[in-house]
């Protein structure tokens, strides 16, 4: 029996996976550490409402058997390329190197697909910075996964994503962009529980084809 620890349990991977982990069998307590509560009760949740900026206050708590790893946000929600970047990377990051200091073995990260530390996009290039960084820590297993366009219900209307989910469909019809195809976040976050389930040593990079098998 194990324990997962979740950031960004409210997101629409997030959300997705705990439930997934609060119906396993081989969890037994899932540990969710975020800005605000999901105001969700289960035996086996355990609920942190944190502040990321005081890492002093959490970092001792990030204990457990795998991190899974879901946070992120918009630039439009954000506010700027800054506010998202201390979001996606750098709170990521800081958590992620919180459960390596305190030997949490198994660490599964929700990325995306063109993830490139040297893009001249934003967006990609600041996955990439993180996927590089948190390949350093001392993790027994890290898992990466590349999802294309997310798709789900989400609280929010995302206007930008769903003019991007039409242009990719009909991109996708002749061939191209097919590692950013829409994706199901139930299907991602099946993938991010058995990859954790998995633990294979090592580095583990899942771009869109290989997320598809994983949820399977």
């Amino acid at each position: 029996m194990k324990t997962a620890i979740v950031i960004g349990a409210t997101g629409l991977v997030g959300s997705a996976l705990v439930q997934l982990l609060l119906t396993n069998s081989k969890f037994d307590k899932v540990l969710t550490f975020g800005r605000r509560s999901a105001d969700f009760n289960h035996p086996k949740l355990e609920e942190y409402v944190i502040d990321f900026d005081r890492p002093e206050t959490w970092q001792h708590l990030v204990k457990g058997d795998v991190l899974f790893s879901a946070l992120g946000t918009t630039l439009k929600q954000a506010g700027g390329q800054n506010a998202q970047y201390k979001i996606d990377f750098t709170y990521q990051y800081q958590f992620a190197e919180a459960a390596a200091l305190n030997q949490v073995p198994v660490y599964v990260l929700v990325s995306s697909a063109g993830a490139d530390p040297n893009s001249i996009v934003f967006y990609t290039r600041m996955k990439g910075e993180l996927e590089r960084q948190v390949k350093q820590l001392a993790f027994t297993s890290i898992n990466i996964i590349q999802p294309g366009l997310l798709v789900g219900k989400r609280q929010e209307e995302r206007t930008g994503e769903k003019v991007g989910y039409y242009v990719l469909k009909a991109v996708n019809r002749v061939g191209l962009f097919k590692s950013y195809q829409p994706i199901p976040a139930q299907t991602v976050a099946k993938a991010m529980l058995n990859a954790g389930n998995a633990a294979m040593p090592g580095t583990q990079m899942y771009a869109l084809e290989k997320v598809f098998d994983l949820a399977e």
